[in-house]
């Protein structure tokens, strides 16, 4: 009997032409979910509360970061904090692994109670459907049905919060793929490059089908792919294959949603490892509805030094968030925000916020299109050193508050920027994308 692979079963569930972006449907006029299009103050000043929730010791252990930094208790606190910072957008993640409970069963009560504050207090959601993990009864990032369970998610949410505009459908492809199935700390624990662009092309095509169900019930929605901004540096008069496969292998996620083609060496090597070429052909299509803004995360151990012996060592900012987004730029041509950003060390933060944005600002003066900047997280994160693989329960300094909801300096940094900077808009140049209350085209490349 032949395997079942993802393609297959979307084609069940959705037949043929259920995919591309110019046949999304739906209904305009909704309130509330879009920022000002008027306002000299719209570019997209942002934190986010951190969500994570992959499973490590063989799916016996769930590390539920809104349970361990405390916000199922706290939340009306942390939503409160996001207002006395000024700020207006946050990337929230409700938990996928808790609230989608089977086929057409799910458990809104904590969801509806924290959308509803978001609401009512006037923030706007970049809402982040999947964090790292899967609910149980779906498995792991092997299975290939896992793009229709999230699609229906998908759809369930958007019908549920039709206010709702911005999503990240799925947080990090490239880094939920690598760290679960080529590095083997979560979820599926594999190290495999077969198992790696399973998990890869499973992910990329539960966004894809999720942003489609989106765009169905909110045709004018605005899709923020969060996805890690990396490159590996190798000491080394000739470079090794690996490394080269490896910066290339960044790009791969985005290739797969944005309909780029990707060298071909990466293409033999998806070929190689279990992509087929009706899948391939089938991610070629073009792009997914909706507006789509690249987000591109970046950490200063994003960068890594490769020794000659092989041993690894986190460069900190060689290229930086500047040079390395400017790549991604070049390659895609779409609207760019700075999704993530921090370092754990609380009294280096401030230098490495004012670091940050001064690349921001460098890039918007060349002319690149920059719609929004995200210090993540609001609150401090727990065992993120070990990647969530280890149960140490070490406090990650990164927040703008700490876990008694205190401020780090960091804030009080954040909050000047924002005096300074706060009536900047996202559309500066004749070819940005600019943000409007009309359904969302298929092209929107700058």
């Amino acid at each position: 009997m032949a395997q079942k692979n993802f393609l297959s079963i979307i084609k069940k569930k959705f037949g043929d032409g259920d995919y591309e972006g110019d046949q999304f449907g739906g209904a305009g006029g909704h309130d509330g979910g879009g920022l000002p299009t008027k306002s000299p103050s719209n570019f997209m000043f942002a934190t986010g509360i951190e969500c994570s929730y992959p499973t490590i010791q063989n799916g016996k252990v769930r590390r539920d970061q809104l349970r361990e930094c405390g916000h199922y208790d706290r939340w009306k606190e942390d939503l409160g904090l996001v207002k006395e910072m000024g700020l207006n957008v946050l990337r929230y993640g409700l938990p996928y692994y808790s609230i989608h409970l089977g086929p057409g069963k799910f458990d809104w009560t904590f969801a509806d109670l924290v959308m509803a504050e978001i609401k009512r207090l006037g923030i706007t959601p970049i809402l982040d459907l999947m964090h790292f993990g899967v609910p149980d009864w779906v498995g792991d990032f092997q299975n290939p049905e896992l793009p229709i369970h999230f699609a229906e998610y998908a759809e369930a949410v958007a019908k549920r919060y039709p206010w709702v505009r911005y999503y990240t459908p799925v947080n990090e492809i490239y880094v939920t793929a690598r760290i679960s199935a080529k590095d083997g700390v979560w979820n599926e624990q594999l190290k495999t490059d077969k198992g790696f662009v399973t998990a890869l092309k499973h992910c990329a095509a539960a966004s894809i089908m999720a942003n489609q169900q989106i765009a169905k019930h909110r045709n004018d929605c605005i899709i923020v792919q969060s996805e890690s901004a990396e490159y590996t540096h190798e000491l080394s008069a000739t470079p090794s294959f690996e490394t080269n496969l490896e910066n290339e292998l960044r790009f791969l996620s985005l290739d797969l949603l944005y309909a780029n083609p990707p060298t071909a060496t990466v293409a033999m090597y998806m070929m190689d490892n279990g992509l087929t070429r009706d899948e391939y052909n089938w991610f070629m299509k073009g792009k997914p509805p909706g507006y789509q803004i690249m987000g591109n995360d970046y950490y200063g151990r994003n960068e890594r030094i490769k020794l000659s012996d092989g041993s690894i060592q986190t460069s900190m900012d060689v290229l930086g968030w500047y040079e390395i987004t400017k790549e991604y730029y070049e390659r895609y041509r779409m609207p760019v925000m700075h999704t993530e950003t921090n370092v754990f060390e609380a009294d280096q933060a401030p230098i490495w916020l004012n670091k940050q944005w001064v690349g921001i600002m460098r890039m918007r003066r060349d002319g690149v299109p920059v719609l929004g900047f995200t210090w993540y997280s609001l609150i401090d994160q727990i065992d993120w050193d070990s990647q969530l693989g280890e149960l140490n329960n070490t406090v990650n300094a990164c927040g703008l508050y700490d876990l008694n909801r205190k401020p780090r300096p960091v804030a009080e940094a954040y909050k000047n920027l924002l005096k300074e900077f706060g009536q900047i808009t996202i559309v500066p140049y004749g070819e940005m994308l600019e943000i409007t209350d009309q359904p969302a085209k298929l092209k929107t490349q700058v």
